[in-house]
């Protein structure tokens, strides 16, 4: 020992002079630190005795959590298209507007959508005055009508109907060459931010968010999902923000399961306490559901419970006695015990 403190203090003379600019402040701050980290590992060897590491059985409180993985969603969330192609005659937002509910976002050019639409409402006029003369012209004929005669009155109102459903598309194109904001929220995309571009029917054109209805979710098991229930509190750490603990509730569980997922899971939305902007679609991070809590219970560190064909034991005496115990609840840092042991003894893992 005395050798390798003296090699230690020549070392550090050699150091000295390799750095004559060194305070006297500085060789005591790196006395310190050189002190701590053979603390460090003196502890560390105080812990482990004959191989095995020391701790005691205490009295507190044990937390079983499980940790899902989810992704930020938002239940009102449209991805909005023109119903027909055409040119883009308006473009009334840009990316990061906030607009209300039922605010006209953007139209096409409607000439030849409208012309149809008047077509259309001419045809089924038309229709219904020849519909109209040949009632006219059978109406004493219900009982004795001829075939010639149902035959000329069949197609005439078939043809009539067949304008209605005319003059019904051409008016839902008509009405489908301008986008209306389904619900109030922040415009997050737009397709085409200017007029005079040809717009395609299935081009996304105007993407829509209400960061109000934003929710993480998550998928839980068959087995899982039934100890879980709607109000129940959730701590969220996002991978975005991982020095920021949020906390939510779950504000819905499905009824069916998710039909993408491998095996039978749920979606679990969980509504966030803490609204705000810089929470994104797609954003991951874990949630922390609290599914069972007791407290003034004997309990060890994770890890020292052993197993065997017999059942759970501790480790006493040194590692040389094994004691049979039931587990409790099971935390992250803690699991309950029951059996012959009490607080304070010695257990070795």
């Amino acid at each position: 020992m005395r050798y390798n403190v003296e090699y230690l203090l020549s070392g550090m003379r050699k150091i000295r002079k390799r750095l004559p600019k060194l305070t006297k402040r500085r060789v005591i701050a790196l006395f310190l630190i050189v002190g701590l980290i053979g603390g460090i590992f003196w502890w560390r060897g105080r812990q482990k005795k004959n191989g095995y590491e020391e701790s005691q059985v205490s009295r507190g409180e044990v937390v079983e959590t499980l940790v899902l993985s989810g992704e930020i969603k938002a239940v009102e969330h449209a991805k909005l298209s023109y119903e027909t192609s055409g040119k883009v005659v308006y473009v009334g937002v840009s990316e990061g507007d906030v607009v209300k509910k039922g605010m006209l976002l953007g139209k096409l050019e409607t000439t030849n959508l409208n012309a149809a639409y008047q077509q259309a409402l001419s045809a089924l006029r038309k229709y219904e005055a020849t519909v109209a003369n040949i009632h006219d012209q059978v109406k004493d004929h219900s009982g004795d009508e001829t075939y010639a005669q149902k035959d000329l009155r069949t197609t005439a109102e078939a043809t009539k109907d067949s304008a209605y459903e005319a003059v019904v598309i051409a008016e839902r194109n008509l009405k489908g060459a301008s986008l209306y904001a389904p619900f109030a929220g922040v415009v997050v995309d737009v397709m085409t931010p200017f007029s005079g571009v040809y717009a395609l029917a299935t081009q996304t054109q105007f993407e829509l968010l209400n960061p109000e209805t934003i929710y993480l979710g998550v998928s839980a098991d068959q087995t899982e999902v039934v100890r879980m229930k709607v109000g129940q509190e959730v701590g969220i750490v996002l991978d975005s923000f991982p020095d920021e603990e949020i906390t939510g509730i779950i504000s819905e569980i499905s009824y069916a399961p998710d039909p993408m997922e491998v095996g039978v899971v749920y979606e679990l939305k969980v509504k966030l306490n803490e609204s705000g902007v810089e929470y994104r679609l797609g954003m991951t991070g874990d949630a922390a559901f609290v599914m069972q809590r007791v407290d003034g219970v004997l309990r060890v560190p994770t890890g020292f419970v052993k197993s065997n064909k017999d059942g759970k034991y501790l480790l006493l005496d040194h590692g040389k006695r094994e004691v049979p115990v039931e587990v409790g609840v099971e935390g992250e840092e803690y699991v309950e015990v029951r059996g012959s042991v009490g607080e304070g003894d010695l257990i070795y893992d």
